[in-house]
């Protein structure tokens, strides 16, 4: 058998981190975008060995555990224990790992969904399982619900699935640019000082939000928290200036990584292409993911 998911990259707006010993309980506030591309998660399951084995592999390459350690954390958990075959796990992102497009999570949830598909299982079991491990490894606290619910995503209480509370802002026809320039470790920045700066800053900019729930104040306060945390600086804060000033909503950094997004609407597009190509900076433009991740039986 041969089952497919795609889980959608999902860009954090602003967030507040909540922990908990419980990882069920664990989570995050905020708000973000769920985008047309992201991970695509091949699960491949054949019987007639004599031992049970799962292997992963990122965008074509066999990983070990150490590299993956989430995904086959939740392979080992859905992979039934007495199952004698071969269980091999494909995943393939759209963007780079470590670059803030929610691929740790998106892996997990595509593996526990088809695996879920395959051996029997719920959506929301299937989820618990990735928000799990991706809390447990340190791969993220709010991705897994926020990817679950689609479109442009509201945290307002914290938890994983079944526990949290994602509500969903209405949209019009918006395109999604990115402006992928590097990697930022989640780790550090959730282990440092400015996480009580990010504190107050999120819960204010959700309390705003909820007032005057819009795309278009959404990207205002995720530009306002990203100045104020101090996040958005030097040169990324000057690209982001650029950037506005070809655009009718600003722009605002990547939660969290070393890059930029913002909505445009279908006349701002070539504006915003042509900038970054005279820039010479990478870019993609892809459109909002509305609806929950996608998974079957892959006949293709």
């Amino acid at each position: 058998m041969l089952v497919r998911t795609f889980v959608p990259a999902h860009i954090t707006a602003f967030f507040v981190p909540m922990f908990h010993d419980d990882p069920l309980k664990a989570g995050s506030l905020g708000a973000g975008v769920n985008l047309d591309k992201g991970v695509n998660v091949f699960a491949s399951i054949e019987t007639g060995t004599l031992e049970r084995h799962v292997h992963v592999a990122f965008n074509g390459e066999p990983v070990g555990k150490k590299r993956a350690v989430i995904s086959y954390s939740v392979a080992d958990e859905l992979v039934p224990e007495d199952f004698h075959g071969e269980v091999e796990i494909w995943q393939y992102f759209d963007f780079p790992n470590g670059y803030g497009f929610g691929n740790s999570a998106g892996g997990a949830l595509g593996t526990a969904l088809a695996l879920s598909y395959a051996f029997g299982g719920t959506w929301l079991k299937a989820a618990q399982i990735a928000h799990k491990y991706e809390v447990l490894n340190r791969g993220g606290l709010g991705d897994v619900i926020a990817q679950l619910a689609g479109g442009i995503e509201v945290r307002v209480k914290a938890g994983g699935p079944g526990i949290g509370v994602v509500d969903n802002l209405f949209f019009e026809d918006y395109r999604v640019l990115v402006v992928p320039l590097g990697r930022l470790s989640t780790r550090e920045v959730l282990d440092g000082d400015v996480v009580k700066v990010i504190e107050r800053e999120g819960n204010e900019a959700l309390e705003k939000l909820l007032r005057e729930p819009s795309p278009e104040r959404m990207m205002v306060l995720a530009r306002e928290f990203a100045e104020k945390t101090g996040l958005l600086n030097g040169e990324l804060l000057e690209l982001a200036g650029e950037l506005d000033r070809v655009l009718r909503n600003p722009s605002s950094m990547i939660m969290l990584g070393r890059g930029l997004f913002a909505l445009l609407r279908k006349e701002e597009v070539e504006g915003a292409k042509n900038l970054l190509a005279d820039l010479g900076l990478p870019y993609d433009v892809t459109g909002i993911h509305g609806g929950r991740p996608v998974v079957g039986r892959w006949v293709g």
